[in-house]
């Protein structure tokens, strides 16, 4: 029996619904495909980008090989092809180094020496492909070329020879780093630290080095103040001694006059006389005078107004005597006083 239109009509329904759902599933599959691959082209497209800071510079390489160097800001890499394997820094880096040895004369010092390093710009890949760790080759050199000048030096030519070992340092390093990408910038030799015993012993030396000069200066200083005093009291000694000189001399004129006077004014008086009543005058002045003061201790011994004629006499037997000798040298002083007498 032929099938019915009705069960046709349902048949070829049910084929276009399974070929609706077929279409759906297959359209949903490609469109999955479709995102999936807008997703992995755009992140391939991305992660093409890579950025670089300032002052850095980036390794590129291509399925292993160095292909170049990329500088800063936004660069771009072939996606799976290559990779950047390393950043660089081109800031001027430093580190310290302390350095044992011992000098010339069997010092052992500890010696801080700081070295300022950079790469070359135009050398970025011998310095990332040729060394590993610049820094332990630049500290290996720094002991090379230190041992091989300290140990030459006592330890006072090492303290004044400070700034050439740095030169000699930083030249040493640079010639020898070049070959490396990296350029010595500077060498500071900061301070050369001796055993702490040394470091006492040295500053003993010092002190009493500074004492003694000291010590010779202040001696210098009371040399000056002692010559000088005497030149200042040789002068005052000849300006007294001239003073004396003037006042005896106006003395012996006044007395003069005086004896000229007296002698007009008083006839038949001779300069004995007058000699005689001057001395009397200052004689009762001195006493006038040792009596006023209160605390005076002198004795005037003899003592008596008698005893100015005889200070007289001896005064004048002094200067005959004296005014003989000069005339007749040949003569004694005991015939010059016994002439006289």
């Amino acid at each position: 029996m032929p099938p019915s239109s009705d069960s046709l009509n349902e048949r070829s329904s049910a084929r276009a619904e399974i070929k609706r759902r077929v279409d759906v599933e297959i359209t949903g599959i490609v469109l999955i495909l479709i995102a999936i691959l807008a997703i992995l082209a755009l992140s391939i497209a991305l992660g093409s980008f890579f950025t670089v800071e300032t002052a850095q510079v980036a390794i590129v390489q291509r399925l292993g090989k160095f292909a170049r160097v990329a500088g800063p800001g936004l660069n771009w890499k072939t996606p799976y092809l290559e990779t950047v394997v390393r950043r660089l820094s081109m800031k001027v880096q430093q580190f310290d180094v302390q350095v044992e040895t011992k000098t010339q004369d069997n010092v052992f010092v500890q010696i801080p020496v700081s070295i300022q390093y950079k790469v070359i710009p135009d050398a970025v890949e011998a310095a990332f492909y040729k060394l590993t760790d610049p820094v332990k080759q630049i500290e290996s050199m720094v002991y090379n070329v230190v041992l091989g000048h300290v140990p030459k030096m006592k330890l006072d030519d090492t303290f004044l020879n400070q700034a050439d070992i740095a030169n000699d340092l930083r030249d040493n390093l640079d010639a020898s780093m070049k070959e490396y990408g990296y350029s010595i910038v500077k060498v500071l030799i900061s301070d050369i630290v001796p055993d702490q015993k040394v470091k006492a012993a040295m500053n003993d030396i010092n002190a009493a080095q500074r004492e003694r000069e000291a010590t010779v200066s202040r001696a210098e200083t009371n040399k000056m103040l002692l010559v000088k005093q005497a030149e200042a009291e040789a002068e005052s000694k000849r300006l007294q001694g001239e003073g004396i000189a003037n006042q005896r001399k106006a003395i012996i004129t006044g007395l003069k006059d005086s004896v000229e006077d007296f002698a007009k004014t008083v006839p038949g008086s001779t300069p004995q006389d007058v000699m005689q009543l001057v001395l009397m005058t200052q004689y009762f002045d001195t006493l006038k005078e040792i009596a006023a003061n209160d605390h005076t201790n002198t004795i005037l011994v003899p003592h008596s107004p008698n005893t100015l004629t005889d200070i007289y006499g001896q005064i004048r037997n002094a200067i005959i005597a004296g005014t003989e000798l000069t005339a007749h040298p040949s003569i004694s002083p005991e015939a010059a006083s016994g002439r006289q007498k």
